[in-house]
C-alpha cells in the first residue's frame, strides 16, 4: 500500500510563506507524475501543481511565480514552497501521484491545512 503524508500546514499571514512536504513510501520515479491539490469546502478540489518527470511542471494560473514544486529524490519526497501567500490560498492541500497521469491520480496523502489570515 502505498502512502503519502502531507505536513507543513499551518497559520501564516499574507504575504508569508510555507513549505509543505510530501513523504512516500515509495520511490518517486515509480510514479510517472507527482501533484499538489488543494480544496476549499464546498469547492471541486483543484490542481495547483504537477510535475511529469522529464517534462516541465504545471502550475494552476493563480500559483505560478509564487509556488514552487521540487522533489528530493534520496528522501522520496517533494515539496510546494508557497511564497507571497493570499487568504484566497486558504485551503487543505493534498499530495497525490500517479502512475498513468493525466489520466487522473492514484494515490493521494490525507491532505494539510493551510490558513492565510488577511
Amino acid at each position: 500500500q502505498v502512502q503519502l503524508v502531507e505536513s507543513g500546514g499551518g497559520l501564516v499571514q499574507a504575504g508569508g510563506s510555507l513549505r509543505l512536504s510530501c513523504a512516500t513510501s515509495r520511490n518517486i520515479f515509480s510514479f510517472n507524475a507527482m501533484g499538489w491539490y488543494r480544496q476549499v469546502p464546498g469547492k471541486q478540489r483543484e490542481l495547483v501543481a504537477a510535475i511529469t518527470w522529464g517534462r516541465s511542471t504545471y502550475y494552476a494560473t493563480s500559483v505560478e511565480g509564487r509556488f514552487t514544486f521540487s522533489k528530493d529524490s534520496a528522501k522520496n519526497t517533494v515539496y510546494l514552497q508557497m511564497n507571497s501567500l493570499k487568504p484566497e490560498d486558504t485551503a487543505v492541500y493534498y499530495c497525490a501521484a500517479g502512475t498513468d497521469y493525466p489520466n487522473g491520480m492514484d494515490y493521494w496523502g490525507k491532505g494539510t491545512l493551510v490558513t492565510v489570515s488577511s
